[in-house]
């Protein structure tokens, strides 16, 4: 078996979303069932993504009344309770206009909008713009880094993470030249201080994989906490 087999191979079970059997997947579908125990009435709710995609909510089996999904990509999707517009998560209101929305959702964005000062922007836009949210992140100390799968990838030195992202091809960030710094400084995992101090009236859902804390989920409303 080649390297590149077993980089294939390593991801699928590890992480691909469309391998219902994969790590990811489990984790996944277990944090769409606290999602629907803490707003049960999600299926008539309206809601905004932030920095989602459609692959995202396709398929499941309560999906909200309508959805508005906001990246900064376009995205085709015919459904329509689904609206898809372009826009920056951090300074959504011009995207959105005078919508309403219910709940604000976002699902391993807030690590990418760029430094601390966009994630305070991010945090006020998810709190200005629905009474309810569900915001959710990788976990700074966990000891695996989601995005390349690499042991205590997020700890090193910068110059050290690109070249491991120019050759490490079992994580999902490989990249060539200058692309490597971009992707590794376009990455920031935050902890649980950062956390608590961008959402301070959320609870703090906290999810674990081998008993060790692995994502974090900033969340309001609801039917507890």
């Amino acid at each position: 078996m080649g390297v590149e087999e077993l980089a294939g191979r390593v991801r699928s079970r590890v992480a691909d979303p469309t391998n219902k059997q994969s790590i990811g997947s489990r984790m996944r579908s277990r944090r769409w069932g606290w999602l629907y125990d803490r707003f049960p009435d999600l299926g008539s709710m309206r809601v905004l993504d932030l920095g989602g995609t459609t692959d995202h909510w396709l398929g499941l089996p309560v999906r909200p009344e309508h959805l508005t999904i906001l990246n900064v990509y376009e995205q085709e999707c015919d459904d329509p309770a689904i609206d898809v517009l372009v826009g920056d998560a951090c300074d959504p209101v011009g995207a959105v206009g005078g919508r309403s929305f219910d709940l604000v959702y976002s699902n391993s964005v807030i690590e990418h909008v760029g430094g601390h000062q966009r994630r305070e922007l991010f945090a006020q836009a998810v709190r200005d713009l629905a009474p309810s949210h569900w915001v959710q992140t990788p976990y700074r100390y966990f000891p695996i880094e989601p995005h390349w799968l690499f042991p205590g990838f997020q700890f090193l030195p910068v110059a050290v993470r690109a070249r491991i992202t120019r050759r490490w091809p079992f994580g999902f960030n490989q990249r060539a030249g200058s692309e490597a710094v971009d992707v590794v400084l376009s990455t920031e995992l935050i902890d649980k201080t950062q956390m608590r101090h961008l959402f301070p009236d959320s609870a703090l859902v906290v999810e674990r994989a081998a008993g060790l804390p692995k994502s974090l989920i900033a969340t309001v409303g609801g039917g507890s906490g």
